[in-house]
């Protein structure tokens, strides 16, 4: 048996399950009545982490991102991840909206994290590592405390666990 147990705490989103969600939301809006002789398309930028959703109006943009989300949530992503920015008018009469995706953890929800667990006086030790927080113990027991304080605060990202040793 190893001495010390440890698991880590991330906050990751699927991007290949966005982008089956894009496909499944772009066909659901083309046939859509509402959306009719209007054009309307969901973008994935990979690389900035990012959607941008453009339409003709901020109603029809507003529209095309609820089914987005939608289709997300029956795949099972978490839309606590994605920040919805401002809808901006675009060139040649049409708008946007630029969503963000939240990936790994940011340093001061990271603080939150390890404060909150040490508050609770767990017999853990818990370390920020780069976007993720790895927490260790000598007790499975702590350990599942640990896992149970942190799914109950509410840090504004969707929490994973993993790597359990």
């Amino acid at each position: 048996m190893p001495a010390d147990f440890s698991f880590d705490v991330v906050s990751e989103v699927n991007l290949n399950l966005v982008a089956e969600s894009i496909q499944v939301a772009l066909k659901e809006i083309v046939n859509r009545f509402d959306f009719k002789d209007a054009k309307a398309s969901i973008e994935l930028l990979e690389k900035e982490k990012k959607l941008v959703v453009r339409a003709v109006d901020d109603f029809r943009v507003k529209a095309a991102m609820e089914a987005l989300s939608t289709r997300m949530a029956k795949r099972g992503l978490p839309l606590k991840n994605f920040t919805k920015g401002k809808i901006e008018q675009a060139l040649g009469q049409t708008a946007r909206m630029d969503v963000a995706i939240q990936a790994g953890i940011p340093t001061d929800k990271s603080r939150e994290m390890v404060a909150a667990i040490k508050a609770k006086k767990l017999k853990v030790t818990a370390a920020i590592q780069a976007d993720q927080v790895r927490v260790t113990s000598r007790s499975k027991d702590e350990l599942q405390a640990a896992m149970a304080l942190l799914r109950a605060g509410d840090y504004g990202i969707a929490l994973q666990f993993r790597n359990f040793r």
